[in-house]
């Protein structure tokens, strides 16, 4: 009786493990432009960011996407090609994106990699960056990988730091009480006493989705720009659908690399669960639809509420949507390196609007973009003057990643084999479902 028992208990688990794992399929053959990526798994909060994540950290370009949820269980379809454009043919990156998405149910977490983590907010301000890797510098801190964004006037930043001496992570507390100390004041300036934070741990989760939880929880979304951002602003209208229990969230804006990312990240970070979505981009626009409800499965509930919503998605497209110009450091590493380029920039009346830092082996890999003082578009005899000072063959000028649409070819839609025809049969499906509930306005 106890080994049936036994037995009985083992297959249960099976069951619940084999219904908890996702099932991923990618094909190349439905569609002549775009590689699709189909996912089923059970419905968690935040499974779809997951998701998403895996597809953006490889930098491919969703060009479009069906999400839908029945009951327990969801199913997202996705067209996805490389930022050329192009579909994927590399085996090892297809097989990368199926073990990655099949694993999606567990738990991800980073670990620190022997790096210790430093996380800031505070007031921009031009020159910020600069004093902050000064005081790095003198406090011996090595940085190995750091993300910097800037929205509204504020500034979050997660840096990735190594001890010099022992070229590993900081494990001098009281080093660590300097250093939070130092930058703390260096980010209150004359009045930002209450706003201004740092936080320095040995673990990290995935940078980006922490930039974003850190500009929420900053409320950067509810505070006037004291920078001009952008000629082209994000559109979103936030709607109740009384008889389905949805609220609607359409989202036009310019297309670009993570924009769905961005989008899910925060719609995730403020606890709404998409239910139901339609991806699509048509030369460099993008419209995005999201059938949303509560955790606990109610709609948006006040006027004041949709306010805050809209605030939000516009700020989370927003973020990443730098308009400077692009420059790209590559040199060799060396202690002190960006805080001389980051004072470089200052005195030239250069603003980082965001960057990008990273080494490889020991080399320096950088990304920066940057504005005049006051968010225009910086003077390019300045650009060149800075390029001379910093070197002309380690920093160049580079243009800002563009988004590649292939126009519709003739059949693109029809399936090449048997599991082409699969694929679409299943995409159909969706489509129609979602057309049958009223969620978009045609099926063909």
């Amino acid at each position: 009786m106890t080994m049936e028992w036994h037995a009985s208990t083992d297959e249960y688990e099976k069951l619940i493990n084999r219904m908890s794992t996702p099932r991923v399929v990618i094909d190349n053959a439905v569609c002549s432009t775009a590689t699709l990526v189909k996912v089923d798994s059970a419905r968690r909060h935040g499974i779809l960011l997951d998701a998403v994540e895996v597809l953006t950290d490889l930098n491919l370009l969703i060009k479009k996407g069906y999400i839908s949820c029945d009951g327990r269980w969801f199913m997202d379809v996705f067209h996805v090609t490389d930022q050329n454009g192009n579909k994927l043919k590399d085996e090892s990156v297809l097989k990368y994106i199926e073990q990655s998405l099949g694993s999606i149910h567990v738990s991800r977490t980073n670990g620190s990699n022997g790096l210790t983590s430093l996380e800031l907010t505070g007031t921009d301000r031009v020159g910020l960056l600069s004093e902050v890797f000064a005081v790095l510098t003198d406090l011996q801190c090595d940085v190995v990988e750091a993300k910097v964004w800037t929205h509204n006037g504020r500034i979050a930043s997660v840096i990735y730091l190594r001890d010099c001496d022992s070229g590993s992570t900081i494990e001098d507390f009281q080093k660590i009480d300097r250093i939070e100390a130092r930058l703390r004041n260096i980010l209150k300036g004359d009045n930002d006493f209450r706003s201004a934070k740092t936080s320095v741990s040995m673990a990290a989760m995935h940078t980006e989705r922490r930039l974003h939880q850190m500009m929420f929880t900053d409320c950067d979304y509810d505070r006037n720009p004291i920078l001009k951002f952008t000629s082209d602003p994000p559109v979103v209208i936030v709607q109740n659908w009384a008889e389905r229990g949805y609220s609607v969230v359409n989202i036009r804006c310019k297309d670009r690399i993570k924009l769905l990312f961005d989008v899910v990240c925060n719609l995730t970070e403020m606890e709404y669960i998409v239910f139901h979505a339609t991806i699509n981009t048509d030369n460099d626009q993008a419209n995005l639809e999201f059938y949303i409800r509560h955790k606990d499965g109610t709609p948006i509930s006040s006027e004041s509420e949709r306010q805050r919503v809209i605030q939000c998605l516009k700020a989370a497209v927003e973020r990443r949507a730098s308009e400077g110009v692009r420059l790209e450091l590559y040199t060799r590493d060396e202690q002190g390196l960006l805080a001389g380029v980051m004072r470089t920039f200052r005195e030239n009346g250069l603003n980082v609007m965001r960057a990008e830092v990273s080494t490889r082996g020991n080399m320096a890999a950088n990304v920066f973009y940057v504005t005049d003082v006051i968010g225009n578009p910086a003077d390019p005899k300045i650009i060149e003057s800075v390029r001379h000072k910093i070197g002309l063959s380690n920093l160049e000028v580079k243009e800002l990643p563009s988004i590649c649409h292939h126009q519709k070819e003739d059949g693109e839609d029809q399936a090449i084999g048997v599991g082409g025809a699969v694929l679409m049969f299943i995409g159909n499906l969706l489509r129609r479902n979602l057309y049958n509930m009223g969620l978009v306005k045609s099926c063909s």
